[in-house]
């Protein structure tokens, strides 16, 4: 005799209820692993140069996948989990105003350069070098982590879509 067992109308509103709970909840341990970045507040004007070049921001740099930072913006870009973070769209760094400040030109875009500590600079708070373009119609900051102490090599990426989508300023 083969005894068949079946389920109460209440049993299959509760097993996808379940599900969804569980969904949700893996989804949102998902998305508090990526860093979280302040996002600027241009202008209007700054604003829509920044959207233009994050259509254009490449998805891998120096070998790190894209991996955006929270919240989402199109003020922010990131790669390798933090190793990497664009943001677009910055006001301009008070050391731009020193003499003595350094920068450095990455095929064709100039930056300003700050190290952790450099006596002036905005924010300290960095542990790896940060650069800011310099003579565009919107500023553009790219933090490095700590193993870039001594590498620009990453600031090649950008150059060309901040050349295409940033207006010089002179």
């Amino acid at each position: 005799m083969t005894h068949t067992r079946r389920r109460s109308p209440r049993s299959r509103v509760l097993a996808p209820s379940a599900a969804l709970c569980v969904l949700a909840v893996a989804g949102c341990s998902v998305g508090g692993d990526r860093p979280s970045v302040a996002v600027p507040t241009p202008s209007s004007e700054a604003a829509g140069y920044c959207a233009e070049l994050h259509e254009e921001l490449p998805e891998t740099v120096d070998d790190l996948e894209r991996s955006d930072p929270s919240p989402e913006s199109e003020l922010t870009a990131g790669w390798g989990d933090g190793a990497i973070v664009l943001r677009c769209g910055v006001p301009r760094p008070a050391r731009m105003d020193d003499s003595q400040a350094k920068a450095v030109d990455a095929d064709g875009v100039n930056w300003l350069l700050e190290q952790p500590g450099d006596a002036g600079a905005d924010d300290d708070a960095h542990t790896g070098p940060r650069f800011t373009t310099t003579y565009r119609k919107a500023y553009v900051e790219v933090t490095l982590g700590p193993e870039y102490a001594h590498d620009i090599t990453p600031l090649s990426a950008f150059a060309a879509p901040v050349k295409k989508t940033v207006p010089d300023s002179l």
